[in-house]
């Protein structure tokens, strides 16, 4: 017996064999104000402007003749590739996105958005960083992504807490020292 899917989730294919279509869940992007508008801008931008340049560098790069053996041609389509492999990535972080907001339930513990000083216990190093989302995360400039081991652990403590990272070389105690937002 075959199990009824539902209308929405059943479909056919060109020999009219029934296949099942379930559909993928969207991942949510978390994002400061800041990075929202920063994406939209680079959006914009490459929509404009660097589509045009890719179109002249390929409508250039056709004049020289010969495509096959055109390492210019190549070139720019790698290029236009390139472009329109961001604009599709901007366009679906832009598709479900949500803003990281300033109000919380518990605006004392580390949230995203926080500025964090975090003292690692074992060795006495006293650091400061900032809790982002995934899209804005640099961690060697102390952007960390709330999805990473040591994001997480610090998501909902407050000052003076102890978090315990779990490291590939071994569980890391950090005390949070400061928090602000």
């Amino acid at each position: 017996m075959v199990p009824h899917w539902g209308a929405d989730l059943v479909n056919f294919n060109a020999d009219g064999i029934e296949r099942c279509v379930v559909p993928m869940a969207t991942k949510e992007y978390k994002l400061s104000a800041d990075r929202l508008e920063a994406l939209k801008q680079e959006l914009n931008y490459l929509k404009t402007v660097r589509e045009k340049e890719v179109a002249d560098q390929i409508k250039e790069a056709r004049s020289f003749g010969d495509l096959s053996e055109n390492s210019e041609y190549d070139e720019a389509k790698n290029e236009q590739g390139k472009l329109y492999s961001r604009i599709a990535e901007i366009e679906t972080i832009l598709s479900n996105y949500v803003v990281i907001e300033d109000h919380e339930k518990d605006p004392d513990a580390v949230r995203l958005g926080s500025r964090i000083t975090v003292k690692d216990l074992d060795l006495g190093d006293t650091e400061s960083y900032q809790v982002v989302g995934s899209q804005e995360a640099d961690p060697m400039n102390g952007r960390i992504s709330e999805e990473s081991p040591f994001g997480k652990a610090l998501l909902g403590h407050k000052a003076g807490e102890q978090v315990t990272v779990e490291a590939p070389n071994g569980a890391i105690r950090y005390e949070i020292v400061k928090i602000e937002k």
